[in-house]
């Protein structure tokens, strides 16, 4: 998957963070203006008056770029955000939390045309709970650090999936 497939997706998973700029409480501090920020600033300019004050009715949009290899700059409703590789890993762990305790659940199979980056032979980590679940945690180079926890039942069950021929 290529950079613009990889800035799709993640444009298209952050709807939430769309709805939390239209919203009032919603506060983002704008980042100092740099030839970077033209591009984005001529993106957001549509969803603004001419006096610059954001349309009341307008939805406002999501705009992700990435001016240098280790910064994405994102503007939503005329605030643009630079996020370096922390800032990036922070929202991607905000993201996931609030969208897993969010009530309409992810798909039970694979949506069709599922765009995804695989991390081959991530480092790992595990842990043994004393009621004999078991905590394996894999390094994702795009998610950081994910954690899963399998009853033994489903330990099993994973052992035998990895190693059927």
């Amino acid at each position: 998957m290529n950079l613009t497939d990889q800035l799709g997706a993640l444009e298209s998973s952050l709807d939430e963070l769309i709805l939390a700029a239209s919203s009032p409480s919603a506060s983002f501090a704008p980042e100092s203006g740099s030839a970077s920020d033209s591009a984005a600033a001529n993106a957001t300019a549509a969803t603004a008056t001419a006096d610059d004050a954001p349309a009341i009715d307008a939805k406002p949009t999501l705009n992700v770029s990435r001016p240098e290899q280790n910064v994405i700059e994102m503007s939503i409703g005329g605030k643009t955000v630079a996020l370096s590789p922390e800032g990036v890993s922070q929202l991607i762990e905000e993201l996931s939390n609030a969208r897993a305790s969010m009530t309409v659940d992810q798909p039970k199979g694979l949506p069709p045309g599922w765009r995804y980056v695989a991390t081959k032979n991530p480092v790992m980590a595990t842990q043994r709970y004393p009621n004999g679940d078991r905590l394996l945690v894999l390094r994702h180079t795009g998610h950081g650090w994910v954690p899963f926890s399998f009853s033994p039942d489903m330990v099993i069950e994973l052992y035998a999936m990895l190693t059927q021929r």
